[in-house]
């Protein structure tokens, strides 16, 4: 059988490509897509900026969608319904490694990403083994359920932040990441965030869904500046980079107080230099964070479930023929667009 997929076939050139339909191995399953996400990583990638992405490469991380066919194991334990609605953890890991038995399952030494190792979902038909595949509840739409992924990785970002109710926290970057990040430091009883972002309308988005203040360097702010005057001087106790560059990771060390904890999960740059002296007389601690715990994913899901995270305001729904323009658009001028979901198989 052959499907339609939208290929990456080098630097800024990406086109949709009629290929051949996963065929389910068997422990796996083939789902039928019907949304799959733009990831920020994908990006750089789409750039020729991320090394993991090597044309000709299907992207696409973050879907959800209905089973199309199973392998014989698979069909055999009768646990999963062709028809049935379901999304998936792409972060496919070995299970008995050291790190996967420890629960960190994202440092697995053989771990394979789709859209990366394996080819992803920007495409018909994705597969995957079994024991990835998680169900949707069935109060939750499939566009909500597609947004499992990039909230299972803010999930593990606030797990690495550590943010007490009494700390003063720091994000900079709006995008989904940066966007989910707020939500799921603030499931911690922060109150007093700090986000930045070069977009005002993002920043908007930020406001609406709990920031207590936004500085935007594009209007002019000294964002280094504005933070110190919104926590009388001190700094802040959490510092988050959801961007990846040179500048925002720097930016993050200098604005911590001294004991503070930064976590970068931002890919843009793949080098960076950092005021390493400040930090050590500081004690900033600094970690980066990297997808998520298998634990971290389905808290994700029961969050979105229970409406404790969301990501409801700039969400567009496109054809995946659509697919190179809205990388385009995301590099360049994306408004008020906080995540674009791709529609295979015709218009959404």
């Amino acid at each position: 059988m052959r499907m339609q997929a939208l290929i990456y076939e080098g630097p800024k050139e990406m086109n949709i490509r009629e290929v051949e339909a996963p065929v389910a191995g068997e422990d796996e399953i083939v789902i039928k897509v019907a949304f799959t996400g733009i990831c920020g990583s994908e990006l750089s990638g789409y750039l020729g900026k991320n090394s993991l992405r090597k044309p000709p490469m299907i992207f696409g991380h973050e879907f959800a969608g209905t089973i199309a066919s199973m392998g014989s194991r698979v069909e055999a334990a009768g646990t999963w319904q062709l028809g049935q609605r379901v999304t998936a953890n792409p972060l496919v890991t070995c299970g008995h490694c050291e790190r996967c038995l420890g629960g960190k399952q994202q440092l697995c030494v053989s771990r394979r990403l789709l859209s990366a190792a394996l080819p992803g979902s920007n495409a018909e038909y994705v597969k995957i083994p079994a024991s990835f595949v998680y169900a949707v509840p069935d109060a939750m739409t499939l566009q909500t359920a597609a947004l499992t992924e990039p909230t299972a990785c803010a999930v593990r970002v606030a797990e690495l932040a550590a943010a007490k109710p009494s700390d003063k926290a720091l994000i900079i970057g709006m995008g989904p990441i940066g966007l989910l990040s707020l939500q799921a430091v603030l499931q911690y009883g922060v109150r007093d965030v700090i986000v930045v972002d070069m977009n005002e309308d993002r920043l908007g988005i930020a406001r609406r869904l709990g920031a207590a203040h936004t500085i935007c360097p594009a209007s002019g702010a000294d964002t280094l500046g504005e933070v110190k005057r919104l926590t009388g001087g001190s700094g802040v106790n959490v510092a988050i980079d959801a961007v990846g560059g040179g500048l925002t990771r720097k930016q993050c060390v200098l604005a911590c107080a001294t004991g503070g904890r930064v976590v970068f999960t931002g890919l843009h740059e793949e080098e960076s230099a950092l005021p390493i002296n400040i930090a050590i007389r500081s004690e900033i601690t600094m970690a980066g964070s990297f997808a998520y715990s298998a634990v971290n994913f389905e808290t994700a899901l029961k969050w979105l479930e229970q409406g404790r995270i969301r990501l409801d305001e700039g969400v567009v729904e496109a054809p995946l023929s659509e697919g190179a323009k809205w990388f385009e658009t995301l590099l360049g001028s994306p408004g008020n667009v906080s995540k674009v979901l791709l529609v295979p198989g015709g218009e959404s």
